[in-house]
């Protein structure tokens, strides 16, 4: 009976997505044949498509801010990723207009596929050049002065329940070469509440909890540092991680 409840869930929140999102296509479409221009109109969108749909299955997000967050500033911001549900927790988080870089799969999902195509970021992990381009793409964002969410894991792993794996160095090389902060974001609990993409789990009403670490400045940081840089942050957020992960 719990399965067949979570399974429903899932169905809903799918279904409540789609809703907001067919809703909002009409003006999306044209907003995204002049993406630089309407950028932060493209954003806006994105985040209350993902924002509404949570709310109207019961999916709610409480954050905790170590520090104060200047959103003047550009960033590149961390998060672990261990749900789809993660994109919704950064947008609800971040205030200010930002790119995801996501899996290139992305771009097959009927949602997805028109931001990925217009504001955030596609990568193939498995080809060196799609690889290169999108770091490139991710540099180019942040010398504009926009912000760019990068998950240092690379991917939600196929393991449950889910451990916080090692980081890849993408994310600090392009912090410490551009010399913007970097903000560590734990998501701590969003796969009790919908795992992977919950299709073999289902997902629940409830509530995630979001911790925001304060920006990690790399003025006057080597790109060598950019490797102690990544074992720091990821014992940083490993820390707050098992507060309520201890598995």
């Amino acid at each position: 009976m719990v399965k067949l409840l979570r399974k429903t869930h899932t169905v809903l929140y799918y279904g409540a997505v789609l809703f907001f999102f067919v809703l909002a296509y009409p003006i999306l479409r044209y907003f995204t044949f002049r993406p630089s221009k309407y950028y932060n109109q493209i954003v806006f969108l994105r985040k209350w498509i993902s924002l509404l749909a949570c709310w109207l299955v019961g999916i709610r997000f409480k954050v905790t801010f170590e520090a104060t967050i200047d959103w003047t500033k550009p960033y590149v911001i961390c998060p672990n990723h261990t749900s789809i549900l993660d994109i919704t927790a950064i947008n609800y988080v971040c205030n200010q207009p930002f790119s995801f870089m996501g899996k290139i799969e992305l771009l097959d999902n009927p949602v997805t596929n028109i931001f990925f195509k217009s504001i955030d970021i596609a990568v193939d992990r498995k080809s060196n050049i799609s690889a290169f381009r999108s770091f490139k793409r991710a540099h180019q964002l942040v010398k504009e002065g926009r912000t760019v969410v990068i998950f240092p894991e690379g991917k939600i792993d196929d393991e449950y329940p889910p451990q916080l794996h090692e980081f890849k160095s993408g994310s600090f090389r392009i912090a410490v070469e551009n010399q913007v902060q970097i903000i560590p974001v734990v998501l701590q609990d969003a796969w009790k509440i919908l795992w992977d993409d919950g299709l073999k789990k289902g997902s629940r009403p409830g509530v995630i909890h979001i911790t925001v670490l304060a920006p990690i400045d790399t003025q006057n940081l080597s790109t060598e540092a950019s490797n102690q840089l990544q074992i720091g942050v990821y014992h940083k957020m490993k820390t707050y991680w098992d507060i309520y992960n201890d598995h």
